[in-house]
């Protein structure tokens, strides 16, 4: 096969194509979905959450909303004409809907953290490095993103083979969240008439520091890299009372105070200059401070005891520590602490988890291939480089405040959050393999059954399906709380009278529905971004808010309380992020085949919430699901979570047992 056909970044090529590249076929559009099968899907999505009474009243609005000829069919013409004349109808909807319009702080709230292998330094030598190979690594990578030459991905199921969208790949370096009074702004250097970044920002002792990576047209080799680490590192020491300025915090503020303080930035000249090399750098190398937590053995398996290390990526372990050691803002932000601890944090809305986990597993490979000594051996050192520059700040009493307001607000989101590290070794994905299962279906549903034993009913929950099979295709949500899924938690639970083999088969029911519904999801059937495009054609077209969409049920349809993402990877790395609601759980997945780690949040400060209460009902369900479908009784019981939960209250860590 022509390596021209593996080498396209938004389209394909049939056989007849493969030599002519002039002829090469953009991907599909993402269709607009018929307006009743959405609605009917939209009511069986309902229907397990709501009461009786609620689903009939939300029923009725919805029969009222889809009726021939009504505001329904009305919009669903409109948003047929408005999809013709876009690349993707919903991308910019989407963005707003799920990133640009949010108005809450993106540590925690938003931006996820990783965990890379522990590290072994001898001393801040070996920390700088470490951090230069990283470097390097990442700009080999860069290397393949700048010439749009990424492999295609493509699809391994259903029409294995066919091509998926590229284009998040490309937006990892060249993308920055700029905040706004109403809403951010995703700008893109894509489209800037200035020219590519040639620089890296480093964070070191809360200040910031300008890395030409590319000096009189070539790129700098990892002795330059470390020289050039060093000097800043000296530099950093020498400006111990500017450490204290921490201006980093600005960028954890609520986005709309956010975006009035950088205005006030702004104002000075050379404050405007310092933004614009940050916002404009290819990525941020931040070099942390160890936060003084007991030492993990650098060969131990992921767990709770690296907790530590995830609440450093996800939040800098707050002002005391490194908090202000980053730029919230930019996509990519690179970690690397002088205790070992490595990973990072990444802003959200230019990509998914998979264009960032590709990254870092060329990243780690990079970092032990003998690829990399070879080209050490390689490169050629320059010998006149010039010094790092040291970004410089006038600030105002105005500005000094509102990062003194930031910080208080920071720590106290820090404190508040309790996240879980599980490492389940007992299976991973070859024994729902082994049972016909589909692995994710299968996790899903144990998160159902964990939930349901809590809390003594099912939330809304959101999955992300990759629509990537279409022009800027992003994600749709798998909805796993479904009537099946409750029918079989209640079995599992005791509520609902079953044999071990109705089990089974409520069961299969449940991630056969799981499955068929995450079909249609990535095949661009799905309820959300359906429902989001009629809303937001209403908006366009200036008509009053359909009674549909100021439906309660369909504003908390859309309130997860149970967030959840696979997130795969090849190494022992996992990723993590914070509940996007006050009463809400964060699960991110990571399933290998014989083991799984999960890492599962919540708020501390809520009351009906409680991570490690969460994690150990997940723990005992994955053994009873197994021990079902091998035939085993199971003594499962729905826990009446708010009396167990509120042992939080007087500081008490409840724990199941089943």
């Amino acid at each position: 096969m022509s390596r021209t056909t593996e080498h396209i970044a938004n389209g394909f090529a049939d056989d007849d194509d493969i030599n002519n590249p002039i002829q090469l076929k953009p991907l599909p559009k993402l269709p607009v979905p018929p307006l009743k099968p959405t609605l009917d899907k939209y009511l069986q999505i309902l229907k397990p959450i709501l009461s009786v009474e609620e689903y009939e009243e939300s029923s009725a609005i919805v029969d009222e909303f889809g009726r021939p000829g009504g505001e329904g069919e009305q919009l669903q013409e409109k948003l047929l004409e408005y999809a013709e004349t876009k690349t993707s109808w919903v991308y910019k909807w989407w963005l707003q809907d799920m990133y640009t319009n949010c108005r809450m702080p993106l540590p925690i709230n938003s931006s996820p953290g990783m965990v890379f292998p522990k590290q072994s330094f001898r001393g801040q030598d070996g920390q700088l490095k470490f951090a230069a190979r990283l470097i390097s690594g990442i700009l080999d990578y860069k290397v393949v993103i700048d010439a749009r030459a990424l492999p295609v991905d493509r699809a391994r199921s259903r029409k294995p083979g066919q091509p998926l969208c590229m284009e998040q790949y490309y937006r990892l370096f060249s993308s920055y969240r700029l905040p706004g009074v109403k809403q951010d702004l995703l700008v893109s250097q894509d489209n800037s008439l200035l020219p590519e970044p040639e620089h890296v920002i480093v964070a070191c002792r809360n200040q910031f520091f300008v890395l030409d990576v590319i000096v009189n047209f070539r790129r700098l080799s990892e002795e330059n890299l470390l020289t050039q680490l060093k000097r800043i590192v000296e530099m950093a020491n020498q400006n111990e009372e500017q450490e204290l300025q921490q201006l980093g915090l600005l960028t954890t503020k609520e986005r709309t105070e956010w975006a009035l303080a950088r205005a006030r930035l702004m104002k000075e000249s050379v404050n405007r200059d310092s933004l614009d090399m940050v916002e404009r750098c290819i990525f941020l190398l931040c070099l942390d401070n160890p936060v003084g937590t007991p030492i993990t053995d650098i060969d131990k398996p992921v767990d709770q005891d690296h907790v530590h290390l995830a609440y450093q990526m996800l939040h800098g372990c707050g002002s005391k520590h490194n908090a202000a050691n980053r730029w919230y803002d930019k996509t990519m932000q690179f970690i690397v602490s002088g205790d070992g601890a490595a990973g990072l944090v990444y802003e959200h809305s230019p990509s998914e988890g998979v264009a960032v986990i590709q990254l870092i597993e060329h990243l780690l490979k990079y970092l032990d291939s003998d690829t990399r000594k070879r080209k050490l051996l390689r490169a050629q050192s320059i010998c006149e480089l010039p010094y790092p520059r040291k970004l410089r700040w006038k600030l105002s009493k105005e500005i000094d405040q509102d990062i003194e307001i930031a910080k208080v607000k920071l720590d106290a989101l820090a404190d508040d959050l309790d996240l879980q590290i599980m490492r389940f070794t007992e299976y991973g994905k070859n024994f729902p393999k082994s049972q016909n299962m589909s692995p994710d279906a299968y996790i899903q549903l144990a998160l159902q059954l964990a939930y349901y034993k809590v809390h003594g009913r099912l939330t809304h929950t959101y999955e992300s399906a990759s629509t990537r099979r279409f022009q800027l295709g992003r994600v749709e949500n798998i909805r796993a709380a479904s009537e099946q899924a409750l029918h079989f938690v209640q079995a599992m639970t005791g509520v609902r009278k079953a044999t071990i083999e109705e089990k089974k088969q409520l069961m299969r029911a449940a991630i056969d529905h799981q499955t068929e519904i995450m079909i249609q999801a990535i095949l661009g059937h799905g309820v959300d971004n359906h429902l989001l495009g009629l809303r937001k054609m209403a908006d366009e077209l200036n008509w009053p808010k359909p009674e549909i969409f100021n439906d309660k049920a369909y504003t908390d349809s859309n309130l997860f309380a149970l967030s959840t993402s696979q997130v795969l990877t090849k190494t022992d790395c996992f990723m993590y992020y914070g509940p996007v609601v006050p009463n809400g759980y964060g699960a991110a997945y990571n399933p290998h085949e014989d083991h799984i780690i999960f890492a599962i949040s919540s708020f501390k400060s809520n009351l009906e919430t409680n991570s490690l209460v969460f994690r150990d009902s997940l723990l005992n369900g994955l053994r009873e699901m197994r021990d079902m479908l091998l035939g085993r009784s199971t003594n499962g019981a729905c826990v009446n979570g708010h009396n167990e939960i509120n042992g939080k209250e007087n500081g008490q860590n409840g724990r199941i047992d089943t």
